[in-house]
């Protein structure tokens, strides 16, 4: 299959759903400091749009894992942007409605299409690439495109917020919002209008059968798997360290007078840049070098990034680009290099071996990302207790648990049972 052309059209459509999602998921993290100084958040708080947008996970994976197997890939992702500019639609509205209510709401029906996009493209690419390592490589490399629209999103953001940070309201970010709603549309057509393998839709016998009730009980499902349910725990650590990472020193940095929001912004945008390049490097090598290896050693060089950025002291300061930047904040943009491959290499990792069980898996899997908006929560919530900084060692502690899973947790024990 994935030496077929015939799936390029549906490859490239993947490709574009992934950088929707990271456009629209990096966007709500970078309104942090917006409503922060609109609404007069707490460091908490202000990362209540991106703990909505991950909730959703929670409340719509396995649902939409379901929709998934009975109406397939191409219903799904239509499904998802329509409802993603609903969602946008509502963040935008809440600006002239000078209601934070209303920005929180429309980040939690964003995150409901995100969490259908994520439930599509994952498995479809790891479907389309064979597998495996080949499966890996092509999500690594559809990531990258899922790095652009986050690398897009914070610095256009930091560009429309200025310098003065405490002056910021939704209405400045108003431009970025129609574009995300225009690039929702043009992908409601061209979705409409792509050709895209259905794989792992029930066939009308399946669907004959649950209507009629005569569908025998499995006794096993994905959770009968022990290296998919410590998977699946580890996506919820690493989607809440790949969030949190990049939207904490946002908030920090951005409001120290000296740096401002443009240059904090320009950093976190080259956050996301760095994992693209690193996704690119992954989707390079992908085919080679193990997704446990890859896991592994990117997770114990992201623990000594994150203790050298705690340990530096901010006054220190290293030209670049004509300005000065805060070398603390350089380690937090080394971090994407990290973070870029651990999402491939876990799902890979997680959903190797379940066969028929990987529709239903996927829908499970995305249920636990909601770790991307409860972790940074957690982390704001210790940033308020001992500060910004300190609450780093939060994020340690979870990469500790990724270096475990790469080691000892993502071996399959349980391949007696039967998959196809």
């Amino acid at each position: 299959m994935s030496n077929n052309k015939g799936n390029l059209p549906a490859i490239i459509v993947m490709f574009a759903l992934f950088f929707m999602i990271a456009f629209v998921t990096n966007f709500a993290g970078s309104m942090g400091v917006i409503v922060s100084a609109q609404f007069g958040a707490s460091k908490a708080l202000s990362q209540l749009g991106t703990l909505a947008n991950f909730i959703a996970y929670a409340c719509m994976g396995i649902p939409a894992g379901l929709i998934l197997k009975r109406k397939g890939y191409k219903f799904t992702a239509l499904a998802a942007v329509i409802v993603g500019f609903v969602g946008v639609a509502v963040q935008w509205i809440s600006g002239p409605a000078q209601s934070f209510l209303v920005y929180v709401i429309g980040a939690f029906i964003a995150g409901f299409s995100m969490c259908m996009l994520n439930i599509v493209v994952n498995p479809m690419l790891n479907t389309l690439g064979g597998g495996g390592n080949k499966g890996n490589r092509l999500i690594q490399l559809g990531g990258s495109c899922n790095s652009v629209g986050g690398t897009i999103a914070p610095i256009l953001l930091g560009y429309l917020i200025g310098g003065e940070a405490s002056k910021a309201t939704v209405a400045d970010a108003a431009p970025a919002m129609i574009i995300a709603m225009a690039i929702f549309a043009l992908a409601a057509v061209i979705i409409a209008l792509t050709k895209i393998p259905e794989p792992h839709m029930e066939t009308p016998e399946e669907k004959a059968a649950r209507k009629a009730g005569n569908v025998a009980k499995d006794p096993h499902g994905p959770l009968s798997f022990r290296h998919f349910v410590l998977g699946a725990i580890a996506i919820f650590f690493y989607v809440g360290i790949e969030v949190g990472i990049p939207n904490t020193a946002n908030l920090h940095f951005s409001n120290i007078p000296a740096i401002g929001a443009a240059i904090t912004g320009t950093m976190i945008g080259a956050y996301w840049f760095c994992m693209m390049l690193g996704r690119l490097c992954g989707g390079a090598i992908g085919g080679k070098v193990s997704s446990k290896m890859m896991l592994s050693v990117t997770s114990v060089v992201a623990i000594l990034f994150l203790v050298c950025f705690m340990f530096t002291p901010e006054a220190a300061k290293i030209a670049m680009f004509g300005k000065e930047l805060p070398v603390a904040l350089i380690f937090i943009t080394l971090c994407g290099l990290c973070t870029s491959v651990m999402w491939g290499a876990i799902f890979n990792l997680a959903a190797e071996g379940l066969g028929k069980y990987t529709a239903p898996a996927s829908g499970i899997f995305m249920t636990l990302v909601c770790g991307g908006g409860i972790i940074p929560f957690v982390q704001g919530l210790l940033a308020d207790k001992i500060g910004s900084v300190q609450s780093y060692w939060f994020l340690v502690a979870c990469l500790c648990y990724l270096v475990f899973y790469a080691l000892v947790g993502s071996k399959n024990v349980n391949k007696d049972i039967k998959v196809d």
